[in-house]
C-alpha cells in the first residue's frame, strides 16, 4: 500500500499517549508499507529526530504552530471560529499548506489511502481528495469537551464549553460519515461513535505497549511514593491533578502523613506548578524517560474526571508491574477488570481509601501489579495493534470507491476556510 499519514501538531519527540500510538503504528506499518508522514512542526518538535524514529517513512514536515490558550492570536482565532460552523480546536489547526500538500501527493500518485490522525486532521484533507479515507480516533473527541463543559463551575466559561462541545460533536458525525473506515481505540469509543453517526464503518482497534521497554527496571520502591505521568499542557491531565490536589491527597494525608506525589509531564502550567508546590508535590517537567519514576513509585494514580479514548499511561504503568489505581472515566476502554487488575474509585474519599489501602498493603499491591504485567505481555503488542490497523486500511482500498458523501463536511470546512 502506498500511504498518506497527515497529523497536525507534531510526533516528535513522543511526549504524548497520542504521539507514542501512532509512532508505533507507522513504525510496523512502514516495514511492509510505502508510507508518507505530512505533519506540523512547532518549536518544541523534531523532524529530523522523526526522520530517525521512521527511517523507513518519508517524513514531509510544514512549520506550523497553533495559538495557544491565553494567547492573544487564541481570542481571535476564538472570535473567528465563532463565525463558522468549526469550533475552535479545530479552526486554528487549518493550515494551507497541509490542504495544497495532499493535493499535491494525491495527484503524484504518492497515495492510495489517506489517514487522517486525530479529527484535527480532517479539515486539511480536501474532499476533492478522491482516496479512501481512515479518521484515526484516539478519543471521542466531542466526549471530552462535552465533560469540560460539565465539571466547569464559571458560568460563563461553561457557557462557552457547552457551545464548543456542540460544535465539535456535529463536525465529528460528519467526519465519521465521510470517512470510508473510522477507527476508534476501544470498543467503548466505537460505540460511541455509532451512535454518533448511524451507518458509519467503524472498527476497534485495541491501544498497545511495548512491554520489552516499559518493565520493571529494579530500582527501589520508594515508601508511600505515588506517580502520575501525562502531558501535562492536555487540560484533563491538568484538571486531574488539581483536583487530585485538593480533595483526594489531604485525605490520604490525614492516614498515610508521609506519602510524597510526584507528577511526571511536559508543560505544567504556572497555574499547576503553584497548586503542586502548595499541596507539597513535585512536578517534574519534560523528563527524557518516564520509567525512573514509575519504577520508584508504590502506587500509580490516575484520577481523571474528563477525557476519551484509551490511556496509554496505564498500559505502561501495569506493564512495569505498579498497581493502578483509577477514576471509570480514566481506565475507560481498556478492557480492565476492577480489583483484578487495576482499582477503580470515583469518588474523593472512595479513591483515597483505595491509594491508603495499597499503600499499607503490601502483598496485595505486588499482586495486583504482577497481575498487570503478565496481562500486558499476554494480550498487548504493538505488532498485533498495527496488524489489525494494516488488514483494515487493505480492506477499505479493496472496496474503494463506495463511499462519496463528502458534501455537508467540505462546505463547514470551505465556510470556515473563507473566514
Amino acid at each position: 500500500m502506498r500511504i498518506l499519514w497527515v497529523k497536525m501538531g507534531g510526533l516528535w519527540p513522543s511526549t504524548s499517549g497520542g504521539r507514542i500510538r501512532s509512532l508505533e503504528i507507522l513504525s510496523c506499518l512502514s516495514q511492509r508499507h510505502e508510507v508518507t508522514v505530512l505533519t506540523t512542526e512547532g518549536p518544541d518538535d523534531d523532524p529530523e529526530g522523526l526522520a530517525r524514529r521512521l527511517p523507513r517513512c518519508r517524513i514531509m514536515s510544514v512549520p506550523f504552530v497553533a495559538p495557544r490558550l491565553g494567547s492573544a492570536s487564541f481570542a481571535v482565532a476564538l472570535a473567528r471560529s465563532w463565525l463558522s460552523p468549526l469550533p475552535v480546536d479545530l479552526w486554528k489547526w487549518r493550515v494551507d499548506a497541509i490542504r495544497d500538500r495532499v493535493r499535491t501527493l494525491v495527484a503524484d500518485g504518492a497515495a492510495e489511502i489517506c489517514v487522517a490522525d486525530f479529527l484535527v486532521a480532517v479539515p486539511n484533507i480536501p474532499g476533492s481528495t478522491r482516496v479512501p479515507l481512515v479518521l484515526f480516533e484516539h478519543n471521542v473527541e466531542y466526549m471530552i469537551w462535552r465533560r469540560l463543559a460539565a465539571l466547569e463551575s464559571r458560568p460563563w466559561r461553561r457557557a462557552l464549553l457547552e457551545i464548543e462541545w456542540r460544535k465539535v460533536r456535529r463536525f465529528e458525525r460528519a467526519a465519521c460519515s465521510k470517512a470510508d473506515l473510522t477507527v476508534a481505540v476501544s470498543e467503548d469509543d466505537r460505540r460511541l461513535l455509532e451512535r454518533l453517526s448511524p451507518g458509519i464503518e467503524c472498527v476497534a482497534i485495541p491501544t498497545g505497549v511495548d512491554a520489552r521497554y516499559f518493565a520493571p527496571g529494579g530500582r527501589p520502591e520508594v515508601p508511600h511514593r505515588l506517580v502520575f505521568t501525562g502531558s501535562m499542557d492536555w487540560h484533563p491531565n491538568e484538571d486531574a491533578i488539581l483536583h487530585f490536589s485538593t480533595a483526594i491527597l489531604p485525605r490520604i494525608r490525614a492516614q498515610v502523613p508521609d506519602v510524597t506525589v510526584t507528577v511526571v509531564g511536559r508543560n505544567p502550567s504556572p497555574h499547576l506548578r503553584a497548586a503542586a508546590e502548595g499541596a507539597g508535590m513535585v512536578v517534574t517537567g519534560t523528563v527524557d524517560d518516564v520509567r525512573p519514576y514509575i519504577d520508584e513509585a508504590a502506587v500509580y494514580v490516575v484520577p481523571l474526571r474528563a477525557g476519551g479514548g484509551t490511556r496509554l499511561k496505564i498500559f505502561e504503568a501495569l506493564a512495569m508491574a505498579k498497581a493502578v489505581v483509577s477514576t471509570t472515566v480514566g481506565a475507560e476502554g481498556l478492557g480492565l477488570t476492577p480489583d483484578r487488575d487495576v482499582c477503580i474509585a470515583d469518588e474523593p474519599g472512595e479513591f483515597a481509601q483505595a491509594v491508603i489501602a495499597l499503600l499499607q498493603e503490601p502483598a496485595r499491591r505486588h499482586a495486583l501489579g504482577d497481575a498487570g504485567r503478565l496481562l500486558v505481555n499476554n494480550r498487548y503488542s504493538w505488532e498485533h495493534v498495527a496488524g489489525h490497523f494494516d488488514t483494515c486500511c487493505q480492506a477499505v482500498i479493496d472496496r474503494a470507491g463506495t463511499n462519496t458523501g463528502h458534501g455537508t463536511l467540505d462546505a463547514m470546512v470551505q465556510r470556515s476556510t473563507s473566514l
